[in-house]
């Protein structure tokens, strides 16, 4: 047992760490309760914390400000998926600091997973091994040009792999990354510039972050790939609805919730039931990482 302990330790939902290492998570609290099913409102999310000191979640409920303020013995909060800024949490992190309550997330735990799951759907519609074909033949990856909008970490290595694979690969990000420029001999355009000359979109935006709308669909045009590696659309959904109408457009998103619903039943959007960066491998570095979080705040506390 440790020395410092939570009081009490509620998660709201799934962690979706790994069976074993929620009871490792347990250990840092005298009492706790972990939830299996994803709040219904603010109301439940409110009841479920009650006196609890000590909050657990993944990505999909949210901690608002009036959660907090309904719950005045929270002191940590830990999220168990990707924490990049405040303004794409899913806790409402500029609140808690003002209340004293300290806020963690975990970065890069699951991106290995998303980088293979990138070329696996590529090459599958690329040469037609699945339920289509984008050219009327067969295609390498080899020559390819690709646009990657968002050079953070997944990226970076999204970028790394499919120059490895020989497409053309090029970017738009808020901050251009030299040295990735020289490394993969990738050229830095702005969005819409970007957009107007590639044949496949790779959106890699954090969490709530749109820069695909009417303009950009219509920069793109016919006979496209777009794909989108972020949990939540980067594009505005009915922009893209008219966008798929066009000949020989795909997308892709390795979650519905990435895509949008309304979009998703459509022949040719390919949409997957589970996230390409929540492998087991994937589950255990964001446990640990989780647990070393939990580990800093009682040391410190």
């Amino acid at each position: 047992m440790q020395e410092t302990q939570f009081k009490k330790m509620v998660a709201i939902e799934p962690t979706k760490l790994l069976p074993e290492w929620d009871e490792k998570l347990k250990a840092y609290a005298e009492e706790t309760f972990f939830y299996e099913d994803i709040p219904e409102d603010e109301a439940e999310i409110i009841r479920r914390i009650g006196d609890a000191d000590c909050v657990m979640l993944s990505f999909t409920s949210f901690i608002n400000q009036a959660v907090l303020e309904a719950c005045p013995n929270i002191r940590y909060i830990g999220m168990c998926c990707s924490l990049y800024s405040p303004e794409s949490a899913n806790v409402d992190i500029l609140t808690a600091e003002k209340m004293g309550i300290v806020v963690t997330g975990i970065r890069d735990y699951g991106d290995e997973g998303v980088r293979e799951y990138v070329i696996s759907e590529l090459v599958r519609l690329l040469q037609g091994r699945g339920e289509a074909m984008w050219k009327n033949e067969p295609m390498e990856l080899i020559g390819v040009r690709v646009g990657v909008i968002g050079m953070g970490t997944v990226g970076s290595l999204v970028s790394e792999a499919l120059h490895f694979f020989g497409a053309d690969v090029s970017y738009y990000s808020r901050t251009r990354k030299p040295e990735l420029e020289e490394k993969l001999a990738m050229s830095y355009y702005p969005l819409n510039d970007l957009l107007a000359q590639v044949d496949i979109v790779i959106t890699a935006l954090n969490k709530n972050v749109v820069l695909l709308e009417s303009e950009q669909f219509k920069l793109m045009g016919p006979g496209k790939i777009l794909m989108n590696l972020s949990i939540a659309p980067s594009h505005d959904i009915e922009a893209l609805a008219n966008w798929l109408d066009l000949s020989g457009t795909y997308a892709f998103s390795d979650t519905t919730n990435g895509i949008g619903e309304a979009v998703v039943d459509r022949p040719n959007v390919f949409a997957g039931d589970h996230s390409a960066g929540l492998t087991s491998m994937a589950k255990v570095r964001l446990a640990q990482k989780v647990i070393k979080n939990v580990e800093t705040f009682l040391a410190q506390d």
